[in-house]
């Protein structure tokens, strides 16, 4: 009778639900209605998975079971008690065809039941808060019978839509309010949630503390939590920066494998992004990495925040986030590169080929700086054989001729605004 109550509120809850308030999302073209793999969809904790798979499904006028694991009512669920949840589920919804699993991570044994519904030719669309959810687990008992989506917190295009920014218009007045809206986002960020927030911090606190706890410490079984934390704030602070292990092993009094530990589960809780080196040998690629945050809000929105005026770092770090949006479908990937002649902010690579090399500088009117930026393309170009150079800023739009290379110089929030 409890499951019975509980997917009867979580249905009404749903059905509530006013779609006219959800953003399209660019990842809604990743999913399927008619494939026989299971729709999986990752991402950091309050991103809009959940909206995301409703909106899809729902826009689509299919009929489909839900069920929302993160529910204190489900807390001490069990994978024995699958039938139970089947005969509620069929009590409540009929013979359904689809099945939307939320935070399915927070039951045990949720992959033998995920296996149990492909076997039986259900269509099932599973939101999880871990890439943990796609490594070890999903591929062992999966075996490849899954199509993965990655969802970050809103794009700038996402945030200008909600915000009714217009992002189309080339008139004078639209370029500049996409600058201005720009300018929020990189201080603001992109939880759904926060843009209806008043107490911005403490909702970021609160998301933090949560991810720290239940995404990793619990999950990791972390011993020491208070460093797990203090390097949370201490990678979030000094993002866009090369990760050196034994130098942070050194600043918290832990071993090297300690920090590495971490990092790795910061990561896997899919709060920071790491971006290798590109390199043509595997080893150097592994070896060098850099930090990145998910979304920009982890930067600002937290007490004894030193980088709220940092607006350089700040848009390279949402460039990187929106190339991983744009390329990882493709099966592109995105690295950085750094040598004694020249470095480069990110270099697009498919199939072993350098696709794309990309500078991110937010104010390139001094001289030097632009000369700095333009020089690394150019030596980058000739080096990786590649003709495809932009240099992303605030406010210039022009191109530049280089020894015989064109640098195509783009405003970020034309930038961002484009691939809708």
């Amino acid at each position: 009778m409890k499951l019975l109550t509980v997917f009867a509120d979580q249905k009404e809850e749903l059905q509530n639900n006013d779609m006219t308030q959800f953003c399209t999302r660019l990842e809604e073209k990743q999913l399927s209605l008619t494939s026989n793999l299971a729709q999986v969809i990752i991402g950091v904790r309050r991103s809009g998975k959940s909206t995301l798979c409703e909106k899809f499904i729902r826009q689509n006028r299919i009929e489909f079971a839900y069920v929302n694991f993160d529910d204190d009512r489900l807390v001490n669920l069990k994978s024995e008690d699958f039938d139970h949840v089947l005969d509620a589920l069929y009590q409540i919804y009929g013979d359904f065809k689809y099945l939307f699993l939320d935070e399915v991570q927070n039951i045990t044994g949720w992959q033998l039941f995920v296996n149990r519904m492909l076997r039986q030719k259900v269509h099932l669309f599973v939101t999880g808060a871990n890439s943990k959810l796609l490594s070890s687990e999903l591929t062992t008992y999966l075996t490849g019978r899954y199509n993965k989506v990655e969802l970050y917190p809103f794009s700038f295009s996402e945030y200008s839509m909600m915000k009714k920014v217009e992002l189309k218009s080339l008139s004078t007045k639209s370029r500049a309010l996409r600058k201005r809206a720009l300018n929020e986002y990189l201080l603001d960020g992109g939880f759904p949630e926060l843009m209806n927030e008043k107490n911005k911090r403490g909702y970021i606190e609160a998301l933090l503390n949560s991810i720290i706890k239940n995404d990793i410490a619990k999950r990791f079984k972390v011993r020491y939590v208070e460093v797990l934390r203090r390097l949370t704030e201490h990678l979030s602070d000094n993002f866009c920066q090369e990760f050196v292990a034994s130098e942070l092993a050194k600043t918290f009094g832990v071993s090297d494998h300690t920090i590495e530990n971490y990092y790795s589960y910061l990561k896997e809780a899919l709060l920071l992004q790491g971006i290798h080196k590109f390199s043509y040998r595997s080893k150097e690629r592994i070896r060098s990495e850099k930090v990145y945050v998910v979304d920009v809000a982890f930067v600002s929105e937290r007490d004894s925040t030193f980088s709220t005026e940092n607006l350089g770092w700040r848009l390279e770090n949402v460039i990187y986030i929106e190339l991983l949006r744009r390329f990882r479908p493709q099966y592109a990937d995105v690295f950085y590169y750094r040598d004694q002649q020249c470095e480069v902010d990110f270099v697009i690579a498919k199939e072993g080929k350098v696709k794309q090399l990309i500078q991110v500088s937010y104010d390139i009117s001094s001289e030097k700086t632009l000369r700095r930026e333009i020089s690394g393309l150019v030596k980058a170009a000739e080096m990786f054989k590649c003709e495809n150079l932009l240099l992303i800023n605030f406010d210039v739009e022009q191109d530049v001729e280089k020894k015989n290379h064109t640098i195509h110089i783009v405003p970020a929030a034309e930038w961002l605004s484009q691939n809708r």
